[in-house]
């Protein structure tokens, strides 16, 4: 089975430094939540050995999912994405990544996505949360780089390169944007804000859905949502929350 039931523990100290006014909460919406479109660490704080349940902070924006009635992360924004892909095929060697005026150390030719995930959160620009990495490794699978966190939504720099590679034939390292980030944002419904998660919500690995409770109307502090957020026009949120 898939799906969890949704499991919610009330305190009056709940942890909703984004909420208010309690005006609603009362009448929080059940949903359910399609965690195939959620993300380890820009979604989601990943589970460890002694708290092994994923956990969604409270206060994460969502949209509905037209085709399937599921809740997902909002979508109103668009996040800049980037390939990064070594040619050439060399066989020593490193290469370093330059972004916003900072470079990174020096990436091996035959570096994994998390490699280079970690040289890029080592700078200083860049926190955890600000950047996935999938694919790899090099040099014969180019990696896919997604801004998120404080980039969240935005029109960020291209990276740009600069290659000590080694063997093969000429080999270099190419930077492309695949997706411009800004507002263009999700044509499957999730552009449209629903609500926000009103508490935060544990699942396990390996589940596709879970129960999960949202605000539809309250007063919400903008600033103090678990992920940067630009208040969309009025055409792509609900009127029933207002934000400050």
């Amino acid at each position: 089975m898939d799906i969890q039931p949704i499991t919610t523990q009330e305190t009056v100290t709940a942890d909703r430094p984004w909420l208010l006014s309690l005006h609603g909460s009362d009448t929080a919406k059940t949903v359910t939540l399609d965690l195939t479109k959620f993300t380890a660490d820009v979604h989601y704080t990943a589970g460890t050995s002694l708290v092994p349940a994923n956990r969604i902070k409270s206060g994460m924006p969502l949209g509905k999912i037209t085709a399937s009635g599921l809740y997902a992360p909002f979508a109103g924004m668009t996040n800049e994405v980037q390939t990064v892909t070594v040619t050439g095929s060399p066989t020593g060697g490193t290469y370093t990544l330059t972004w916003s005026g900072q470079t990174t150390a020096a990436i091996p030719y035959n570096a994994t996505a998390t490699q280079v995930r970690t040289a890029l959160e080592a700078l200083s620009n860049i926190a955890p949360g600000d950047v996935t990495v999938t694919g790899g490794p090099h040099p014969g699978t180019a990696m896919t780089v997604t801004f998120g966190g404080a980039y969240l939504g935005d029109n960020v720099a291209e990276m740009t390169a600069t290659a000590s590679l080694t063997g093969g034939s000429t080999p270099d390292v190419t930077i492309a944007t695949t997706t411009a980030g800004g507002a263009a944002g999700a044509s499957d419904g999730t552009q449209i804000l629903a609500g926000l998660l009103f508490t935060e919500t544990a699942f396990n690995t390996g589940s596709t859905k879970v129960g999960a409770a949202m605000l539809v109307h309250g007063d919400v502090a903008a600033d103090k949502l678990p992920l940067p957020f630009e208040v969309p026009a009025a055409a792509n949120r609900t009127d029933s929350i207002h934000f400050s």
